[in-house]
Order: structure tokens, then C-alpha cells, then sequence
């Protein structure tokens, strides 16, 4: 199954930005990825890479990630090499479009410590009708990430409050990384003024399923973080929920109730999950 890292949070920062990936520092970012493609420019890919390399080491237990050029660039081999030689927690793959992609990626990474995870970026029509393809194919291969923005414009969608346009996408593109036992991140929300408007987004994606939601603008943070977090009521009860079966399996019967409501071993499992993932976001904070 996937793992229970929390993943609510995971922050673009600008490759080429100094004062970003110092500021990086201080933020509740659960993850960060340090980009060097959409946010550096073609001038600046060399000092990015370098000063991201640098930087890897800096955010202490964090999970960090470094995003590079796409495949098809000038920049991809220089950017994986150099990725590999400090082996951060994940390279961040653009326009990951087949298992092929995967493999391919997966070779430029012999050099990386076995620990170096790939996430892979799912932004195209075509990536979304093999998107468990794309999940399986490598087992260094742990989580999926949305580019919404790339793939409404492959899909020449409007950008409009509930998303209906990418709903399918979403959905397959969750169904194959559940059915490969992956994490998946949902992609990003642009307007940084709209705070109503995101705190709806990451609710539709918290309830779609998506582990987190990639941001880019620091005052994502704290709203995306508190939505993505099971609340008090929900671990108070699964924890109710356990105890429950608990006792029951005691007196010999397969089922419980709480709350007038049957309780089985799915229950159970949801229930576990939740305390799992509320002890690593406490282990976290």
C-alpha cells in the first residue's frame, strides 16, 4: 500500500532562487520540490541546478525532491547526473507519459542511492489512459503527480470552480495509482488570492482520495495542511471504531456497531489508516 509519510503539503520553490530555498527553511511545507524547469529560465538552468544541488541537504528530516527538465530537453541527462550524485528523497519527473518514460528514467538512476525515489508527473491525455502502466512499472516508482494545468491545456478545458472538465482524469489517474499501491499528489491551484476557492479544491481532492496537493505560493501552507489532516472527530472516531471490533472479536462475533452503524474489517482498516497517518503528521509537526 501506499506509505503514510504525510504528503499534505509539497512546495514548489524556484531552482534559481536563492532567497526561496533559504526561506524554504522556515516553512510547514511537508514536503518540497526544488524545481529546475516551468520556474527557471533557459538562461539560469545551469546556476539552478547547481544551487539546488547544494540545497538538498539543508531541510533537515523533510522529504525533498528535485524536479527536472523533461525527457525530450537538453537539460534532462545533466540535471539527472546531477540529481543522482546527491541523492535526494525523489526526482520529479515532467510529462511522464508511458511505463516506457518510467524505465527509461529509472536506468538514468543507477548512480542515485537506493533510497532516491521517482515521482512521476502525470500532465497529458495520454498519461491519464496509462496511468497504471505508468505506476507499476518501476518499484522506485512511489508517487504520481497531477499537472492540471498542463493537461487542461492538452485537453483545451476551461479552468472553472469544481473542476468538472478534469473529473475523469482525476479519477483514472487515482485509479491507477491505488490499483499499483502508489501515492498521489493532486496538482496545483493558481490563484493564491482565492483562499475560498483553494480550501474548496483541496476538500474535493482530500474526498476524491489524494494523499496531498502540490502548491506554489507559501500561504497555501497552513489551510492545505489543516484540510488533508484527519480532524480530532475523525480520530476520536477510529479510534471507537477499533475498540469496537475489538470487543466484539472478544465475544466471538465477526461484527460490530458504533454509532447504530455496522462495523467490518474494512472499517477497521480505514480506521487504522487514519491513525497512521495522524501519528506521522504529529512525528511530522
Amino acid at each position: 500500500m501506499p506509505d503514510h509519510r504525510p504528503r499534505r503539503s509539497v512546495l514548489y520553490m524556484p531552482g534559481a532562487n536563492e532567497r526561496a530555498l533559504e526561506k524554504a527553511k522556515t516553512l510547514s511545507a511537508d514536503a518540497l520540490i526544488l524545481d529546475l524547469e516551468d520556474s527557471v529560465s533557459p538562461d539560469a538552468k545551469e546556476i539552478g541546478r547547481t544551487r539546488v544541488c547544494a540545497a538538498v541537504g539543508e531541510y533537515g528530516s523533510r522529504e525533498v525532491a528535485i524536479r527536472v527538465n523533461g525527457l525530450d530537453t537538453e537539460w534532462f541527462a545533466d540535471d539527472m547526473a546531477a540529481a543522482c550524485a546527491v541523492g535526494p528523497d525523489a526526482i520529479v519527473v515532467p510529462k511522464v507519459n508511458s511505463a516506457a518514460d518510467v524505465h527509461r528514467v529509472a536506468a538514468a538512476m543507477t548512480a542515485a542511492p537506493d533510497r532516491t525515489e521517482i515521482w512521476a508527473m502525470v500532465e497529458t491525455p495520454a498519461a491519464m489512459l496509462s496511468a497504471y502502466d505508468i505506476a507499476a512499472a518501476s518499484p522506485r516508482l512511489t508517487v504520481l503527480v497531477l499537472g492540471t494545468n498542463d493537461l487542461a491545456k492538452e485537453l483545451h478545458a476551461e479552468h472553472v470552480p469544481g473542476r468538472a472538465p478534469l473529473l475523469t482524469s482525476l479519477s483514472l489517474a487515482l485509479l491507477g495509482a491505488r490499483a499499483a499501491a502508489k501515492s498521489i499528489l493532486d496538482g496545483v491551484y493558481n490563484d493564491v488570492q482565492d483562499s475560498d476557492g483553494f480550501a474548496a479544491e483541496c476538500t474535493q481532492a482530500r474526498q476524491f482520495g489524494f494523499d496531498g496537493k502540490t502548491l506554489i505560493h507559501p500561504s497555501q501552507l497552513a489551510p492545505c495542511n489543516d484540510i488533508f489532516a484527519p480532524s480530532a472527530a475523525e480520530i476520536a472516531h477510529a479510534e471507537k471504531v477499533i475498540a469496537a471490533f475489538e470487543a466484539a472479536k472478544a465475544e466471538g462475533r465477526g461484527v460490530a456497531t458504533v454509532d447504530g452503524k455496522m462495523i467490518e474489517n474494512l472499517h477497521v482498516a480505514n480506521a487504522h489508516r487514519i491513525l497512521t497517518v495522524a501519528a506521522a503528521i504529529a512525528d511530522r509537526d
